[in-house]
C-alpha cells in the first residue's frame, strides 16, 4: 500500500466512524454504565457502532493486522501492525452535547506508535501525525471549504506563562493529586475538560501542558504521533514511553516538560 493509499484508508476509517456516531450526537441517547458501581464510565450505541464499523473495514483490508479497541476484545494484539481505536474519546462530553470528544485511530508497528488521527466530525476537524510532522484539516475561516495546515507547538520556557489542561482533577489518582496540584499552582492558567481535544490543542500551539493519569493505550496511542509530529514531548510521569498509557504528561516545549516533571516527581 502506498502512502497515498494509506492516508485514504485512514480517512475512510474516520468517515465510517463518523457515519455511525453523528446521528446520535445531541440526541436523547441512552448511556450504559460500564463501571457497574464504580466511577461513572458511560458507553453508548454510538461507541459500539463506530468501533464495529472500523473493525470490519480493517479486518477486511488487513486481515493480518491486529486491533485493540475500547469496546471489544483485542484481536491479534501481538501482530506486527496493530490498530488502536477509541471510537468516542470523551463519551461523557458526548452525552452532554459538548463537541470536545473525538474518534482516535492509531497504528503501531512492533509496539511503537507510527501514525495517529483524531477526528471530530461535528466540527469537521481532523488532526493527524506520524511523529515527524502533524497536520490539521478543517473548515476555512471564510467559507465552507476545508483547508489543511501544519501543526507546531509553541515555545514555553517558564511554567508561570504556561496553560495546563486535564480532563478533570477528580480523575487524577488520589495519591498523585498533590503532585498535579504542585504543577497547577505554578502555571498561569489551568483549564478542565477537553479529553483528546486537549492534546490536539497542544499540538496546535494553544496549550502548553496536558497532565492525566489512568489512561489506557486506546486513550493515547493515536495522540502520540500528533504531539511528537508537532514538536512536542509526551511521556509517562516517570519519563517512559506513553504508548502503554498510565500517568501521562504532554508538553509543547521540552523545557516545560522538564520543569513539570520535576514537580510531578515531588
Amino acid at each position: 500500500m502506498t502512502a497515498v493509499d494509506f492516508e485514504r484508508f485512514v480517512e475512510h476509517l474516520a468517515d465510517v466512524s463518523a457515519e455511525a456516531i453523528l446521528p446520535f450526537f445531541r440526541t436523547a441517547i441512552a448511556a450504559e454504565d460500564k463501571a457497574r458501581g464504580g466511577a461513572f464510565d458511560p458507553v453508548t450505541e454510538a461507541d459500539r457502532g463506530a468501533e464495529n464499523a472500523m473493525r470490519r473495514l480493517i479486518e477486511s483490508t488487513f486481515p493480518s493486522h491486529g486491533v485493540v479497541g475500547e469496546e471489544f476484545d483485542d484481536r491479534r494484539s501481538d501482530a506486527e501492525y496493530v490498530w488502536v481505536l477509541d471510537p468516542i474519546d470523551g463519551t461523557k462530553s458526548f452525552i452532554c452535547g459538548l463537541p470536545t470528544w473525538g474518534t482516535l485511530i492509531g497504528l503501531t508497528h512492533n509496539g511503537t506508535p507510527v501514525y495517529g488521527l483524531m477526528n471530530q466530525p461535528f466540527t469537521r476537524e481532523r488532526f493527524s501525525g506520524d511523529g515527524r510532522a502533524a497536520f490539521w484539516r478543517g473548515p476555512a475561516r471564510h467559507g465552507s471549504a476545508l483547508e489543511k495546515r501544519r501543526l507546531k507547538t509553541r515555545a514555553c520556557d517558564d511554567l508561570a506563562q504556561a496553560t495546563l489542561m486535564t480532563t478533570s482533577p477528580l480523575l487524577i489518582n488520589e495519591n498523585s493529586r498533590e503532585n498535579f496540584r504542585r504543577v497547577e499552582r505554578r502555571v498561569r492558567l489551568s483549564r478542565y475538560g477537553g479529553d483528546c481535544y486537549a492534546y490536539c490543542a497542544l499540538a496546535a500551539g494553544h496549550v502548553d501542558l496536558v497532565i492525566e493519569t489512568n489512561l489506557n493505550p486506546y486513550d493515547i496511542v493515536a495522540l502520540i504521533p500528533i504531539v511528537e509530529g508537532a514538536g512536542g514531548v509526551i511521556t509517562t510521569w516517570s519519563g517512559e514511553g506513553a504508548e502503554k498509557g498510565g500517568s501521562i504528561i504532554a508538553a509543547g516545549d521540552p523545557r516545560a516538560h522538564e520543569a513539570a516533571m520535576a514537580l510531578l516527581a515531588g
